[in-house]
């Protein structure tokens, strides 16, 4: 493959570009060649600015003014000749730095991994078999097939083209889309923006479908050349993060303060600087030097484990697991805020088809000419009977029915083949849209194979579906003997969509085989047919055709979706989903509305609506029509009573998110075709379908459902509370423990006793406490009744009220047991200063592991949650708890961290001290669970 290959497909006769690249324009490739181009060329991907390396990693965790600070006092000491307390300064700040690059390392390839997963998909034939495939994965060679709402997945040299336009505003910059077609062949100099038989990576296809042959991949396409990179993840702080940082800041001047008032409160108070004055400044400095340097250095130790400068790696690491845990339960976030909107999200607004149902089509009815039958089989198995009125026959012998299923099986797009075998016989699966498989399926059971017919009566042109119109045109050619007994000219139109969209542009109807005019009686009567078929919660579906005299030189709904002649109805079942019901009680306890949003019948939506409870008594239903006759300020009013929306068009789902919205909901909501993607942008998360929607839709959702479930939204809006939740607990663990140790300086400084902690126990204090214990309550599976509360507040502090008051309970006791214990420690070793502070970092250290314990639920008890449910708890403190211990009883370390070995008496005199701060977290627990209790009786009162 030669760079003339790649770039000059576009004034070459597609045999010659098929000789070139070794294809086959109907089969593809094989996937031997795909393989083995693949790691030739590489991925089809554009290479990104490389992330950030381990010593960029490291610099970033010293370029900081308090570890700064505190490296120059280091070196101070060292001239000074304090070898051990500069030694294990530098160990404990390096120890520290290389934990933080840990934490940035694993939130980079958390995320990393999510933006690979939610790259785009296409569609491709490989060895005669249409396949879907990650993007990356395409080669040159490959024949692709794509449609409106597709991204194009590489350049590509068009080799079949129906109404194709492609919006290259990305390349180009030109706004309006350009007509694209196939069977052209282009000078050779001509610009890439005039080269209507190419297609190029990132383009996208407004209308029409196509097929093409890659040219070029990743760097070697176009827009590679020009360097220009397409995000599929955009890297953005959080709402959450924001707030996280404000707090981080706000906190870090308030300890930073606090911190240099020790300093200066230290030089007074244990320091002769009186002597200033009569001795001078350098005599002072030179008698002092040592008193100086440690009140300076635990100054800024102290500023170092108080502020939580961890916090924001710690959140993005949270965030990051949890929505890879997300991936599991089907839920593929692109967009960081969603996570923490999900928590406050109170309506969700689901499609029917596929998402709140199960997407398995299958035609169980049909009416033509005034007589309804029948139609039996399971799924999409082509094996079926037909019956009318009970009795069986074959479609092929009436001219009504034959039609029928003639007109359903080729105005379509998909596609039934063979995949496999199940208990001894054929299994089958359905290429593109379920809805269109079902009629295939219906075809194929009386014999008629939409490929056989489509050799017979080929496609020559198309009108694809619009949602607007809510109808799809194929245009044929006759060059057989199709089934049906009537005079057919040459060129048929069949016409296949909503039946009173399709009854609004026929003149007449088929009866006994013969188009007759369709008068207001049979246009009753087909409503008629329409509405019970609707009523029995079925998916109708009408069929019209029109004889031409030949192939429109302008094939637009206006000239050829008129003067239609009406030929019948089929009625498909698509059974709700069976985990739906649960999911809808699920969300109604939580405090979440559930409205049903469908271009599906009243009768229809209806049916299911009250099948699987959203439809409650009382509730209102609204068409397309009403909502277009309501006002903004009207249907804002009345929006809260909604519980379906039937008959819509895209247009109303932005309408409808507006309503909601302006009632002050916070509101998700579901889309899949291009047309969505206004409503799923104006949303607050917009939730694009992974299996049926388009990438446009995807590209602009929030979040991807990966298997089109309705149950997979509660399931993340359950996710999103519990990540939330998590944040807020070490949020909460880190302040009231750092609080708690600017405490415990201060007022033993205030007291006029010696610090009950050196600076390196400071250092040891951050590395212990903030590492390991906040990142395993960042792994909670969140309270029992995560899913019983009402939605968040959206603006509600990440430190309410609750959290504030535990917040100054946990300081105040965590202060006082410390310095308690070293009080008493001081008394039983009067002249053993090393071993009080030794008790003083013990006592804090095990109160804070023991702390994070009680940090796991706000409202629970230990007990209740289970002791031992978060594995992640115990081995992140018992490694800690490890750290400290070898800080203690290891000999050579004892000079390093100012420590000295602690006997069993010592721990027996320190063990009540530990768990005062447990005990009262527990009992403030207990408090606010009975004030929120009461609050609850007086609101119900």
């Amino acid at each position: 493959m030669t760079d003339a290959t790649i770039h000059e497909s576009h004034f070459k006769h597609i045999d010659r570009l098929v000789g070139e690249l070794e294809t086959h324009l109907e089969n593809g490739l094989t996937q031997e060649q795909a393989k083995e181009r693949l790691q030739k060329h590489g991925p089809n991907e554009l290479q990104e600015k490389p992330r950030p390396g381990f010593f960029s990693l490291l610099f970033d965790q010293f370029n900081n003014f308090l570890v700064i600070i505190l490296l120059v006092a280091a070196v101070v000491s060292l001239l000074l000749g304090e070898y051990i307390d500069a030694t294990a300064i530098f160990v404990i700040v390096a120890l520290n730095a290389i934990v933080g690059v840990i934490q940035e390392s694993k939130a980079e390839a958390a995320l990393a991994a999510l933006k690979k997963m939610s790259a785009p998909n296409a569609q491709v034939m490989r060895g005669g078999h249409q396949l879907t495939i990650v993007s990356r994965e395409l080669v040159a060679g490959d024949v692709v097939l794509v449609e409106a709402g597709n991204y194009i997945p590489a350049d590509m040299r068009l080799v079949e083209s129906v109404n194709l336009k492609v919006e290259e505003a990305s390349l180009t910059g030109e706004s309006v889309a350009v007509d694209k077609v196939a069977n052209v062949v282009l000078d050779k100099e001509i610009p890439i923006g005039d080269r209507k038989n190419t297609a190029f990576m990132s383009t996208m296809v407004t209308y029409g479908r196509g097929k093409g042959i890659v040219t070029a991949t990743g760097m070697h396409t176009q827009i590679g050349l020009i360097a220009e990179m397409i995000q599929s993840f955009e890297d953005e702080d959080t709402p959450l993060q924001v707030k996280l940082d404000q707090l981080a800041k706000t906190l870090g001047i308030v300890c930073l303060s606090i911190c240099g008032l020790i300093f200066v409160y230290g030089i007074f108070i244990d320091t002769n600087f009186k002597s200033v004055v009569t001795e001078g400044f350098l005599a002072y400095l030179t008698a002092e030097k040592k008193t100086i340097v440690e009140l300076f250095m635990t100054a800024v130790s102290l500023a170092i484990a108080a502020v939580p400068e961890g916090l924001p790696a710690v959140v993005t690491i949270c965030l990051a697991l949890g929505m890879q845990k997300m991936i599991r339960r089907h839920v593929l976030i692109r967009k960081l805020p969603a996570v923490e909107t999900l928590g406050c999200t109170t309506v969700i607004c689901s499609d029917k088809t596929g998402t709140l149902t199960q997407n398995q089509m299958t035609v169980v009815q049909g009416w033509v000419g005034g007589k309804k039958f029948n139609v039996t089989g399971e799924g999409y198995s082509p094996k079926g009977k037909f019956s009318l009125e009970g009795r069986a026959l074959n479609p092929n012998d009436d001219p009504g029915m034959s039609l029928l299923l003639h007109a359903g099986a080729l105005c379509n797009d998909s596609k039934l083949e063979e995949s496999g075998e199940e208990k001894g016989e054929k299994s089958w699966k359905i290429i593109g849209d379920p809805t269109e498989g079902a009629l295939v399926v219906s075809a194929a059971k009386c014999g008629l194979w939409r490929k056989e017919l489509e050799k017979i009566i080929p496609r020559v042109q198309e009108i694809p579906f619009d949602s607007d119109r809510k109808r799809m045109t194929t245009i044929h050619q006759l060059k057989g003997a199709p089934a049906f007994s009537f005079d057919c000219p040459p060129t048929v139109a069949f016409v296949k969509g909503a039946p009173d969209f399709i009854l609004d542009i026929c003149k007449h109807i088929v009866e006994n085989g013969k188009p007759v005019p369709l008068t207001a009686e049979k246009r009753k009567e087909v409503l008629a047919a329409n509405g019970d078929m609707g009523r029995q919660a079925l998916r109708v579906l009408g069929m019209a055709y029109r004889a031409l005299d030949g192939v429109p030189a302008q094939c637009t709904p206006d000239t050829v979706e008129k003067d239609l002649t009406f030929v019948g109805l089929l009625g498909m079942i698509d059974p709700a989903r069976p985990e739906v019901k649960e999911a809808v009680r699920t969300a109604q306890k939580a405090g979440l509305k559930t409205v049903m949003v469908t271009g599906d019948y009243k009768d229809t939506a209806e049916a299911i609506a009250r099948e699987i409870g959203i439809l409650a008594p009382g509730g209102k239903v609204l068409t397309g029509a009403e909502l277009d006759a309501m006002s903004d300020a009207e249907l804002a009013k009345v929006i809260g009573q909604v519980n379906v929306c039937c008959r819509v068009s895209p247009a109303h789902k932005t309408k409808i998110v507006e309503a909601f919205k302006a009632a002050g909901h916070v509101v998700a909501m579901t889309g899949d075709g291009v047309n969505d993607a206004p409503a799923l942008k104006r949303a607050n998360i917009g939730v694009a379908m992974g299996i049926a929607g388009t990438d446009v839709s995807k590209e602009t959702a929030d979040m991807v459902l990966t298997d089109d479930n309705y149950a997979s939204i509660v399931s993340a809006i359950e996710e999103g509370r519990v990540i939330y939740s998590n944040i807020r607990k070490f949020v909460y663990y880190l302040i009231s423990c750092n609080i708690g140790e600017i405490l415990i300086i201060f007022l033993a400084m205030l007291f006029g006793w010696p610090l009950p902690l050196r600076p390196v126990q400071l250092l040891m204090l951050n590395l212990v406490t903030d590492g390991a214990p906040a990142l395993a309550l960042g792994m909670e599976k969140g309270d029992p009744d995560i899913m019983k509360l009402p939605p968040r507040p959206t603006k509600e502090p990440v430190i309410n009220w609750e959290m504030q008051i535990g917040t100054v309970v946990q300081a105040i006791v965590m202060t006082a047991a410390v310095l308690g214990a070293y009080y008493w420690a001081l008394k039983m070793y009067p002249e053993d200063l090393p071993r009080a502070q030794t008790i003083a970092f013990v006592t804090l250290c095990v109160s804070e592991l023991l702390r994070a314990f009680t940090a796991r639920s706000e409202h629970y008890s230990m007990l209740s949650i289970g002791f031992f449910s978060n594995k992640w708890m115990f081995w992140a403190n018992g490694s800690s708890l490890l750290v400290v211990l070898i800080s203690v009883y290891v000999p050579f370390l004892n000079p390093f961290f100012d420590t000295v070995p602690l006997s069993i008496g010592d721990w027996l005199f320190m063990l009540p001290f530990m768990f005062l701060a447990s005990i009262a977290a527990e009992i403030t627990k207990v408090y606010l669970r009975y004030k929120a209790a009461g609050m609850v009786t007086a609101t119900i009162q």
